[in-house]
């Protein structure tokens, strides 16, 4: 996998949004009508429960189909009464990622999907990566939401309109109405998703492998707002809330940066190299969004509970601004589907109002489950992004590369007339040096933020005095 440090320059200066005649457009024959469950974004929603509307602030961008999505009962009767309906609905367990996906759609951050995908927008996810809407507009869509459900509970259901979903406890969720039940071709959407099929593909083995071979989706009704009670509630802001508070804080731009690694100073120059710029563009308070993926990662990624303490601790140690950044969870799952994921991770943001979004080297990559070598080029993702379509209103901001400066003793941006001053550490050995309680060269991580990295691998990693400390890669 690519160094986790190392982001490549598409040029000195942020590149300018890419018109609308550049961008690849999908011809009439395919411009499907809007299916029934994205119907609200022109014309309201036709369910017992309104689709309550978020204003976008007229200095942030409008999230997608105009309006964000809020598929949350309000508390009072109406909450009471969708309790009620689900105890008479046909029942379908959860399990921990589709309840991520249930919090995905409830707050938003697919907006305009308002439940989980029929088969018309399923095919159009899968061959287009964005969805038709009925005025002709295209959304950028590039994973597919969906629900998968056995032979058994397809039976259960039998011709039934809506469907009770619960957790793990079997405590009502939500409810499923207006469903539509079809065949899950796992081989096609793995394919068409990650490029492969080959085995060992994470998100792959624990959500779709030994997943039912039917997708039921619908209009999505969610009773309450989904918590998990954790202690880090208080960082899961919805689309709406984010866009609270950019206002509160007078932002006239935002720009997102995604990672689901802990943050060290290489990190922190792109953050702040970035502000400097857009203040020179004639930006007057750009605000920072950093937005840790909080839903499923892999086993080796570090998680969400030690990411969050370490990020506190990079705003403690004054290495980012507090006044200038945003540090709130990103409820989604990770795919690690690289070119095709990072679309998603791009869309999601403009929900939350970012107009700016800061891409890497390889984003959303991982190594070949099965070769030596990485999955995807890691240069496609940010080219993708750059022609992605839905995705014109946000402006794509590759970085060049960033690496450890043995001469300043801090990182920065890779000079190529002295590659002998300059240190790659990936993210590897980052996390070997961390397993190891090696420290890194100095300037490379805040020690709070460090030794919040130390004290997790301490607490996974038994300190046997006769146990053999592993090699530190080159």
């Amino acid at each position: 996998m690519a160094p986790t440090a190392t982001f490549v320059a598409k040029s000195p200066n942020f590149p300018l949004p890419i018109p609308n005649a550049s961008r690849p457009q999908l011809p009439a024959s395919l411009r499907l009508a809007l299916p029934r469950h994205l119907s609200f974004a022109v014309a309201g929603r036709r369910s017992s429960v309104a689709r309550r509307a978020v204003a976008a602030s007229c200095s942030l961008i409008e999230p997608d189909g105009g309006r964000l999505v809020d598929v949350v009962a309000p508390e009072g009767p109406a909450r009471e009464a969708l309790r009620r309906e689900a105890a008479g609905c046909p029942q379908i367990r959860l399990s921990r990622i589709d309840l991520e996906w249930v919090h995905v759609l409830s707050e938003g951050w697919a907006s305009p999907l308002g439940g989980f995908m029929r088969e018309a927008e399923f095919l159009q996810t899968l061959h287009f990566n964005c969805l038709r809407l009925g005025d002709g507009s295209v959304v950028n869509m590039s994973l597919p939401i969906v629900l998968a459900i056995d032979d058994a509970q397809k039976r259960a259901i039998g011709d039934r309109r809506k469907v009770a979903l619960v957790d793990a406890r079997d405590k009502p969720v939500a409810i499923l109405s207006d469903i539509e039940i079809y065949k899950h071709n796992k081989e096609e959407r793995i394919a068409r998703t990650w490029g492969t099929t080959a085995p060992g593909l994470p998100y792959v083995e624990e959500a779709i492998t030994k997943a039912g071979n039917w997708l039921i989706g619908g209009d999505l009704e969610v009773i309450e707002r989904i918590k998990y009670n954790d202690g880090l509630d208080q960082y899961r802001l919805s689309p709406a809330e984010l866009r609270e508070e950019f206002s509160r804080r007078d932002a006239d731009a935002v720009f997102a940066f995604q990672l689901r690694n802990p943050v060290h100073n290489g990190h922190a120059l792109l953050m702040t190299d970035t502000r400097r710029r857009l203040l020179e563009m004639g930006y007057r308070n750009p605000v920072l969004l950093l937005h840790p993926l909080g839903g499923y990662t892999k086993a080796d990624d570090v998680p969400l509970h030690w990411r969050m303490k370490q990020h506190e601790k990079v705003l403690e140690d004054g290495v980012l601004n507090p006044e200038t950044t945003v540090v709130a969870i990103f409820p989604s799952p990770m795919h690690y589907a690289g070119p095709t994921e990072v679309q998603w991770h791009a869309k999601s943001r403009i929900n939350a109002g970012a107009n700016f979004y800061i891409v890497g080297r390889d984003p959303a990559g991982m190594s070949h489950p099965i070769e030596k070598r990485d999955l995807y080029d890691a240069d496609h993702g940010k080219k993708v992004l750059g022609m992605a379509p839905g995705l014109e209103r946000l402006n794509i901001l590759p970085f060049k590369v960033a690496a450890y400066d043995k001469k300043q003793q801090k990182m920065a941006f890779f000079d190529p007339s002295r590659p002998q001053d300059f240190l790659f550490i990936s993210g590897t050995k980052m996390r070997t040096l961390a397993k190891n309680r090696e420290d890194p060269p100095d300037g490379f991580m805040c020690p709070g933020g460090w030794k919040v990295l130390v004290d997790y691998y301490d607490s996974v990693t038994p300190q046997e005095t006769n146990r053999s400390r592993e090699a530190v890669p080159a």
